[in-house]
């Protein structure tokens, strides 16, 4: 079977309509920020999967599929715990002001903004330096600003920037699948986690492939013994952190009913448990939204069943298998492709090396960045 291609820029915004937005604050005891995916005017299909323990969620109950409201207009991830959800109100904000959300009566809106948070609380020495409404609302202005289909920022910004994985720097992943039906599924992961993105006796990252090598420059092959003894030994010197939560978004252009977007968030869960271990812990609060946009058909046209209901519900279902299973690969992918392109940091809220520094994949304290702003 070959391997699927990637989107044009192998990031969440190869589903059209799709825009990412970060803002971020470093130094002076900062390290946080918040991270707002953006869909079309009018809203996308939007369902949520919880598995972590320890949620700080927003808005959570209006995605299930019971329930009245039917489109979404902007999803938020952000640092800052429980405090950090109060950025979702910055966005809520801007979304009134241009008249998007739930309507209510006339000239009026009630928009309905899905949030969930990350444990970051003193990664940068304060523990209360964390984002607020206005830094929401700087994410979704960026997202806005952005051009359709533009790059999407990876490594230590938006929601990413005081993230930590198993003690190794965390940060924002993305990644893009195109089908051969031509339908797009792509994902944003934020990697915070309590477990561990890396095979400890091997220094290999859980999530890599060999078939993904050249993209991602890893294969999960082996490490040196010696590259991956003294990496032990220095993570066993660190203390872990506590608490943490992935927060994730997986996406398609497949136009999917919200029980179907339900589906698809689970599978996003999959992915993830591919490239973190352990996974959903109790004081993890993991949690995956799923957006589709609905401009292609779940069976495209040019690829009729064969007449008949049966033939008809197969078609569905193998279409919407083939997603479920895009959408855990592209998460398993932006996970690993977080780790590859976070950055060291180092200050008073403690010292998180990165995956390249720790394993020897760059140049001593390359890419190390410190958190009171003077590296």
């Amino acid at each position: 079977m070959s391997t699927p291609a990637t989107g044009p820029r192998d990031a969440l915004t190869d589903v059209r309509g799709l825009r990412v937005g970060h803002a971020q604050r470093t130094g002076g005891g900062w390290l946080t920020g918040v991270t707002v995916v953006l869909a079309p005017e009018g809203g996308v299909v939007t369902a949520v999967d919880v598995r972590g323990g320890g949620p700080g969620t927003r808005e959570t109950d209006a995605l299930d599929p019971r329930n009245l409201v039917q489109r979404i207009e902007a999803v938020v991830l952000t640092g800052g715990s429980a405090f950090g959800l109060d950025s979702a109100s910055g966005v809520a904000e801007w979304l009134e002001e241009r008249g998007r959300g739930f309507p209510v009566g006339p000239g009026r809106v009630v928009p309905v903004v899905p949030a969930a948070v990350l444990f970051d609380l003193g990664r940068g020495g304060e523990w209360s330096a964390r984002p607020d409404r206005g830094m929401g609302r700087a994410a979704v202005e960026a997202a806005a600003a952005g051009e359709p289909g533009a790059p999407v920022a990876q490594g230590c910004v938006g929601a990413g920037t005081g993230a930590v994985a198993g003690g190794l720097k965390g940060g924002v992943g993305t990644a893009a699948v195109r089908l051969a039906s031509g339908t797009t599924v792509a994902a944003l992961a934020v990697v915070n986690a309590v477990g561990s993105v890396v095979d400890p006796d091997t220094g290999a990252l859980w999530g890599a492939r060999r078939a993904w090598a050249a993209e991602l420059g890893v294969d999960g092959a082996p490490l040196p013994a010696d590259t991956v003894a003294r990496a032990r030994e220095r993570l066993s010197a660190a203390q872990p952190p506590p608490f943490g939560t992935t927060l994730a978004v997986v996406a398609t252009d497949a136009e999917l009913t919200r029980a179907q977007a339900h589906r698809l968030a689970g599978a996003g869960h999959d992915g993830l448990a591919r490239a973190v271990r352990p996974v959903h812990l109790l004081s993890d609060g993991d949690t995956v939204f799923a957006m589709a946009t609905g401009d292609r058909p779940l069976v495209p046209a040019d690829r009729p069943p064969p007449a008949g209901p049966v033939f008809g519900a197969q078609a569905a279902a193998g279409a919407l298998d083939g997603i479920l299973a895009a959408g855990a690969d592209a998460l398993t992918r932006a996970v690993v492709r977080a780790v590859l392109s976070a950055r060291g940091v180092s200050g008073p809220g403690g010292t998180f090396p990165s995956y390249r520094e720790l394993y020897g994949l760059q140049e001593g304290a390359e890419g190390r960045e410190s958190a009171d702003g003077q590296g």
